[in-house]
């Protein structure tokens, strides 16, 4: 069993207020991360007008920052295993923000594109880390709060940061958003500097290890197959979601905001309810979330999604179950592989990641060829595979024997 010590800079404990402050700037963290990653949803049409290229082309901003932020986190995660989660985390909110003051600046598509791909791989890191950081500042009792807290960031990305960031793109241009989205990483760098303790690498592993994981754990693989297929159709549909509202709903920038808050909201209310049942049952939220989303899509698919009033009750049952499964699947995960969460959770990540930016360039590619109504049959198809999967199978519980566990013991 290792214990870990958590001290606050100056060699003091940190107290009950400073960790719960803790997790609030990285909650912070994980706002400005996927912002960062998905900003260019909201931005697909201003963006691939202004750059000249096609829709498209344009979703492989999507498509760069997923890549990197998936195929490299496992094995940077395992090179930084003996650096100070606080200084790595630090590190990747200094990237974040020099990333977006050069996209807001960048001349020309092939240089924002570079520049995602950097910003991927940061993000990345941040998502094997993060969660795993706010579950070690508090006291073990509260650790489930604590992530739910942190996941909590999503939706308030949702509800408030893509949808300000297409607000903020029709009164001044995209390079403001993405200039005043570098001032934001600013602020959250100096935040996590002022009130994160120390935080030593406790579980992390070799890249050996890493990949070892899913091949010892059937638990943790049958999440990892079930993540991959759900974001896979989720991202495929909503990375393509203002467009697909401008075709059928003869939608404007402004009511594509207003569904993408509410969106948001619904995604608020979702991991505000799982967070009270998803400790027990995290398959059941998994299976009930993604239900709701195979259920959101063929609303869209039907007549009921062809108007303003459709389009917004759809987006908020999408938002919601978005919202379930996400904190679900990050509560499978940590159930599927306790001593080694970390690791996993790196291998989540990549597994995550890499389907947005699959689910975005295939996205894309059913755009282009096809048509944009196309994409949300493709979303449909993918979100049901996963569904079905998971209904089908009951994988035995996790041990921890044979995963070579490390327990530790969160501060209070």
């Amino acid at each position: 069993m290792t214990e870990t010590t958590i001290t606050a800079p100056g060699g003091r404990t940190p107290t009950a207020l400073r960790s719960w402050l803790g997790v609030s700037a990285i909650t912070a963290s994980l706002f400005v991360f996927l912002t960062t990653e998905l900003m260019p949803v909201g931005l697909l049409t201003p963006m691939s007008t202004s750059l000249g290229i096609s829709v498209g082309a344009a979703g492989l901003m999507v498509t760069l920052y997923g890549v990197s932020a998936g195929l490299g986190v496992p094995f940077i995660v395992a090179w930084t295993r003996r650096v100070d989660r606080r200084v790595l985390l630090s590190t990747l909110l200094a990237t974040l923000t020099l990333g977006n003051v050069i996209t807001s600046v960048s001349p020309d598509y092939p240089l924002i594109l570079t520049t995602r791909l950097v910003m991927g791989f940061a993000s990345g890191v941040f998502w094997a880390i993060g969660v795993s950081m706010a579950m070690r500042l508090v006291a073990q009792r509260h650790a489930s709060r604590a992530a739910a807290i942190v996941m909590s960031g999503i939706s308030v990305a949702a509800v408030v940061g893509i949808p300000l960031g297409t607000v903020l793109e029709s009164l001044d241009g995209w390079r403001t958003t993405f200039l005043i989205w570098a001032g934001l990483s600013a602020l959250v760098f100096v935040a996590v500097v002022a009130v994160i303790p120390s935080l030593p690498s406790t579980n992390a592993v070799s890249v050996r290890e890493v990949f070892g994981l899913p091949l010892r754990n059937a638990r943790l693989r049958l999440v990892l197959i079930a993540v991959v297929l759900f974001v896979l159709g989720h991202f495929g549909a909503y990375t393509y979601v203002r467009p697909y509202l401008e075709q059928s709903a003869a939608a404007t920038p402004l009511f594509v905001t207003l569904v993408l808050m509410l969106y948001g909201a619904g995604g608020a209310a979702g991991n505000f309810a799982a967070g009270f049942t998803v400790t027990r049952n995290p398959r059941g939220g998994f299976i009930a979330g993604c239900a709701g989303l195979v259920a959101s899509l063929l609303l869209l698919l039907l007549t009921i999604g062809h108007g303003p009033g459709g389009s917004i009750v759809t987006l908020i049952v999408w938002g919601v179950s978005f919202g379930v499964v996400q904190l679900s699947q990050i509560t499978m995960t940590q159930a599927a592989a306790p001593g080694t969460f970390e690791a996993a959770m790196s291998l989540n990540t990549m597994a995550y990641n890499t389907s947005i930016a699959l689910g975005a360039l295939f996205g894309g590619l059913f755009v282009d060829h096809l048509g944009v109504t196309s994409v949300v049959w493709y979303g449909l198809a993918l979100t049901a595979a996963s569904l079905l999967l998971v209904l089908g199978t009951r994988p035995k519980p996790a041990r921890a024997e044979h995963e070579g566990e490390v327990t530790q013991t969160p501060a209070a």
